[in-house]
């Protein structure tokens, strides 16, 4: 636990050296920012703290006029290229047999969506993700028909997993005989990428991309590629997107609920927060069952919640740039 709470004080306080001019929001201050009402303008949010420069790439296209469903595109593929980043894109950790599998969908205003799951050697899987959204008449693509189908319209190629991640799998595989002890959801490897946009013409959009659960059994797959679950855009209301783990996101079709909860009268946090109390409901043993929700809805009012303290996400408006520290049921 020392260990782990090392490394997180560690990735926060790197972020906070990196963009010393972004403070810290505390979730009870929240509530007293004039941003918590109609948002003067577009609006971008991501989970964690690497959503601030997935961010600030999707500003790029919404400050010249661009669509979110661009702007979502162009931000998480930050995110995916990060070599730092241990649970998306080309720097993930690998699952329990040595094979980094990647995870991820998109989703625009008027109910399209493309998903990729079970994807390797692919830079991009949130691109692939758009071309089957915006190249056929399917929804998902998975393992081997996907990487025929990326490999087949010319997206990227990568070699994974990366010489330091292959390094700390090796370790960990003589460190752990049984490869089928449950790993252990920490900050370390369940930090996806979620991010939702809503453009100057009021359209929203969502992306979401991860490598998933480090060591996890070879051939899983969480919630970040499941339409519902890692994400959900429904125009006449909001959108909505989740981290943490799949597999409770899943049982309740989280994001599709939070969204669902907004339509019938509830604030974002207020619908986040629902849906958190609905996994915790469902599960006996919470130990390491973190959850986290985020929404937007269509007034541009944005909320969150969690099981557990620690989650963040970021926000940037025309005027702001900020990490805003969520709500949460329970300590560590």
């Amino acid at each position: 636990m020392a260990d782990q709470q090392r490394r997180k004080f560690l990735k926060l306080g790197l972020a906070g050296a990196a963009l010393s001019a972004v403070q810290p929001l505390k979730a009870g201050e929240l509530f007293s920012q004039s941003f918590e009402g109609k948002a003067n303008g577009p609006v971008i949010i991501s989970t964690w703290n690497h959503g601030l420069a997935a961010n600030a790439a999707a500003w790029k296209v919404l400050e010249k006029g661009g669509l979110a469903i661009d702007a979502v595109e162009a931000g998480v593929k930050v995110t995916e290229s990060d070599l730092t980043n241990r649970s998306v894109g080309i720097g993930g950790m690998p699952d329990r047999d040595g094979h980094v599998t990647l995870d991820a969908c998109i989703m625009d205003n008027d109910s399209r969506c493309g998903s990729v799951a079970f994807l390797e050697g692919i830079a991009h899987p949130i691109s692939v993700a758009r071309a089957v959204m915006d190249k056929t008449q399917h929804v998902m693509l998975v393992g081997a028909g996907a990487k025929k189908f990326a490999l087949e319209h010319g997206f990227e190629t990568i070699k994974t997993p990366i010489p330091e991640v292959k390094a700390e799998y090796k370790k960990w595989k003589k460190e752990n005989a049984d490869l089928f002890k449950k790993p252990e959801i920490n900050h370390e490897n369940h930090d996806t990428i979620g991010l939702l946009a809503m453009d100057q013409y009021g359209n929203f959009s969502g992306a979401c991309t991860t490598s998933g659960w480090a060591y996890k059994m070879h051939g899983r797959v969480g919630d970040s590629p499941i339409i519902g679950a890692g994400l959900f855009i429904d125009s006449e209301v909001g959108a909505a997107t989740a981290t943490g783990l799949g597999e409770a996101i899943i049982r309740i079709a989280g994001s599709h609920t939070v969204v669902e909860l907004m339509r019938n009268g509830h604030s974002p946090m207020e619908a986040c927060k629902m849906a958190v109390d609905r996994i915790i409901a469902k599960h006996k043993d919470l130990t390491n069952l973190q959850c986290c929700f985020l929404a937007i809805d269509k007034n541009g009012n944005v909320g969150s919640y969690s099981v557990y303290n620690g989650f963040n996400y970021a926000l940037k408006t025309a005027t702001e740039e900020k990490m805003v520290d969520a709500p949460f049921n329970r300590n560590w």
